[in-house]
C-alpha cells in the first residue's frame, strides 16, 4: 500500500480535498448577491438604508436603476438577483404619516434564494426602523411589499427541472460514452475496427449517435412530464430550448468520449466520469449551491463545468422566457467546449492497439 502511490493520494488526498470542497461550496447561506436600487426618493432615510444593504456581507449593490422599465431586462440578463425600490417622497411619508412601504422584487426561479434574500433584506429594513424608534416619539412602520418574478407561487420545481436536466444529459451522455470505446478494447473488437480503412472521426460519430437519439428521447420526455405533471412551463421558444438541449448533450458526448479514448478499463472509465462529471454538476451547476457564494478559486473552477452553462441557459428560456440575445454568450461557451473536447478526443484516439 505505502509503495501505490494511487493508493495513498486515495487514502490521505481525496478526504483534505472533498473537506475543502464540501466545506466551502457546499452551503445553504446566501451573500454577496447582486441586487439593484430603484431610488425615486433620494433622500436622507432611503441613502441610509442603502447604505446598511450595501454595508451587510449578503447583498452586493450592482446596478442603480432609474424607472421601472429597467427592472424586467436586468433580471432577464442575470445581473441581478433583489431589486429594492423606494417610493417617491419616502422620508415625507415616514415622518408625517408614520408609515412608508419599500418594496422588494426578487428572482424567484430559484425560489429558496428568493426567500433568504427577501428575508435578509426585510431584516435590515427592520433594524432600520427599530432604530428610528429609539430616537422618536412616534411609531414609525415601514411596511415590505414582496413580488416575486418568474415563479409567484415560489415552486420548487421551477429550480428542479433545469437543474435535472443538466443532470440527466450529463449522466446518459458523458457516462455511457465514457465505456462505449473502452468496450471496444476489452471485448478485442476494436482490432477489426482499426483494422479497417476507418478514419478516427467516424468511429468517434459512430459511437456519439446512439446515446445522442437516447438524450433526445430523454429531453422530450423530461419536458412533457415538466409541462403537464409538474406544471413547469415553457415560456420562451421550444426551438431554441431543443436547440440548447442537442448542444449541451453534443457537449456531454464529446467529454465521455474523451474520457473513454484515455481509459484503460470500463471500471476506470465509469470511476473518472463519475467522480469527475457527477460531482460537479451537482456541486459546481448552480443547481443546488449558489455559485456566488463559493470562494474566487471554486467560482472560476465552476467555469469549466458545462452543466452550469447550461442551467443557466434553460432556466433563462424556460422560465424567464429570454430568447438568444440573452443566453448568447453561455451558447457559445458550450460551442467553444464541444469542439475542444471533440479536438482532443479525435487527437488522443488511439489507432494502434498497445
Amino acid at each position: 500500500m505505502l509503495r501505490d502511490r494511487r493508493t495513498l493520494f486515495i487514502l490521505f488526498g481525496m478526504p483534505v480535498t472533498q473537506i475543502l470542497i464540501f466545506g466551502f461550496a457546499l452551503t445553504n447561506e446566501v451573500k454577496n448577491s447582486r441586487i439593484a436600487i430603484l431610488d425615486n426618493s433620494k433622500d436622507e432615510a432611503t441613502k441610509t438604508i442603502i447604505h446598511q444593504l450595501e454595508a451587510s456581507r449578503y447583498f452586493d449593490i450592482v446596478e442603480y436603476l432609474h424607472s421601472y422599465a429597467e427592472l424586467e431586462p436586468t433580471f432577464q440578463e442575470g445581473k441581478i438577483r433583489l431589486a429594492v425600490v423606494f417610493p417617491e417622497q419616502f422620508q415625507a411619508s415616514l415622518l408625517h404619516t408614520n408609515a412608508a412601504p419599500i418594496q422588494l422584487i426578487a428572482d424567484a426561479t430559484d425560489p429558496n434564494v428568493a426567500n433568504t434574500l427577501t428575508n435578509y433584506a426585510s431584516a435590515i429594513i427592520m433594524d432600520y426602523q427599530s432604530a428610528m424608534k429609539e430616537t422618536q416619539d412616534f411609531p414609525y412602520t415601514i411596511t415590505t411589499e414582496l413580488r416575486m418574478l418568474y415563479n409567484p407561487q415560489l415552486k420548487g420545481s421551477y429550480n428542479f427541472v433545469p437543474g435535472v436536466m443538466a443532470m440527466v444529459l450529463m449522466l446518459v451522455g458523458a457516462m455511457m460514452t465514457s465505456i462505449s470505446i473502452v468496450r471496444e478494447k476489452e471485448l478485442g473488437t476494436m482490432e477489426v475496427i482499426l483494422a479497417s480503412p476507418i478514419v478516427p472521426i467516424n468511429v468517434i460519430i459512430a459511437k456519439m449517435v446512439p446515446y445522442l437519439l437516447l438524450s433526445m428521447v430523454n429531453i422530450a420526455s423530461i419536458l412533457l412530464l415538466s409541462v403537464f405533471v409538474l406544471d413547469v412551463p415553457i415560456n420562451g421558444s421550444l426551438s431554441l430550448l431543443v436547440f440548447e438541449c442537442f448542444l449541451f448533450t453534443l457537449t456531454a458526448l464529446a467529454l465521455g468520449l474523451l474520457i473513454s479514448s484515455i481509459s484503460d478499463s470500463q471500471q476506470v472509465a465509469m470511476l473518472v466520469s463519475l467522480m469527475g462529471l457527477f460531482l460537479p454538476t451537482i456541486m459546481f451547476s448552480g443547481f443546488m449551491f449558489p455559485v456566488e457564494n463559493m470562494p474566487i478559486p471554486l467560482q472560476v473552477l465552476s467555469n469549466l463545468v458545462p452543466a452550469k452553462w447550461f442551467y443557466y441557459i434553460v432556466k433563462d428560456v424556460m422560465i424567464k422566457g429570454t430568447g438568444l440575445e440573452t443566453v448568447w454568450k453561455e451558447t457559445l461557451i458550450l460551442f467553444g467546449m464541444l469542439i475542444f473536447l471533440l479536438t482532443i478526443s479525435i487527437k488522443k484516439f488511439k489507432v494502434r492497439l498497445e
